[in-house]
């Protein structure tokens, strides 16, 4: 008894230094700056780039602003990258001197994402290996110069800093809850979601749809909900009774609570 006592222990243990090597090995890679180009778009305002792959809409009324970010395919990764913050300077040992504001960062939130280019053998700048940023035109000018068009960056990811707790916006119908999460701070990225009724002690997995949407096929219309949320980072949050019982779709609701 002893002996199998010592190795579940030992198991035990050995499962705790591998999870941690994991999260440093994740911390570590976040922390470090990595090689890749950006351009810009939307105009001098911004205006071009509401709505787009992550489905947060307007990006001034969701508090996302001017500092946005399309991110090419290996770094929008499917949408699970939706909400993730990065850290941008110009990379002046590349750039072209002319082009480049040296010594500025910016950081800016990922809400839309940079299709490679068909017409182009290789797929163009936003193909389907180089890591790219296609930034709104305000936070391209932050560190680069407008008539450059294109600049070699460094970039990191960083936590996301927002104001009040995470909001939920539930869309969709019968049968087809659609939840876009949204002002999620620390990692900005969701990896799992869960919903539960005020007519049910049973969670029910949902299922990323596009971007920071999130579906469930279950009848939930009017009922009181909880959600559990996961970001990409590993903390988990219970959101307990955030959506009141008569709700409407179209309506958004906003937690108390918030990641780190």
């Amino acid at each position: 008894m002893a002996g199998a006592a010592y190795a579940r222990a030992a198991l035990a243990l050995a499962l705790a230094l591998a999870v941690a090597t994991a999260a440093a090995t994740v911390k570590a890679q976040q922390t470090e700056w990595l090689r890749g180009h950006a351009t810009f778009y939307g105009g001098a305002d911004a205006s071009g780039t509401m709505g787009g792959a992550c489905g947060y809409g307007n990006l001034y009324s969701q508090g996302y602003g001017t500092r946005t970010a399309a991110l090419s395919t290996p770094l929008f990764n499917g949408g699970a990258s939706c909400g993730q913050c990065y850290k941008i300077a110009c990379d002046r040992k590349r750039a072209d001197p002319r082009f480049c504001k040296p010594g500025v960062t910016v950081i800016v939130t990922a809400t839309n994402f940079c299709p490679p280019n068909s017409a182009l053998p290789d797929g163009g700048w936003c193909n389907q290996q180089r890591p790219h940023f296609d930034l709104a035109q305000p936070a391209f000018e932050k560190i680069g110069v407008y008539t450059g068009g294109i600049i070699p960056v460094m970039y990191k990811r960083v936590p996301c800093v927002k104001r009040g707790g995470v909001r939920f916006t539930i869309n969709g119908h019968d049968y087809f809850n659609l939840v876009l999460v949204t002002n999620v701070a620390g990692a900005g990225s969701i990896k799992s979601m869960d919903v539960k009724s005020s007519n049910s002690n049973s969670w029910i997995p949902m299922a990323r749809n596009w971007g920071a949407n999130w579906h469930s096929l279950a009848y939930l219309t009017g009922q009181m909900l909880s959600f559990r949320v996961t970001d990409t980072d590993g903390q988990t949050i219970e959101f307990t009774k955030v959506v009141p019982q008569g709700w409407k779709f179209g309506q958004t609701f906003a937690s108390k609570l918030q990641f780190k």
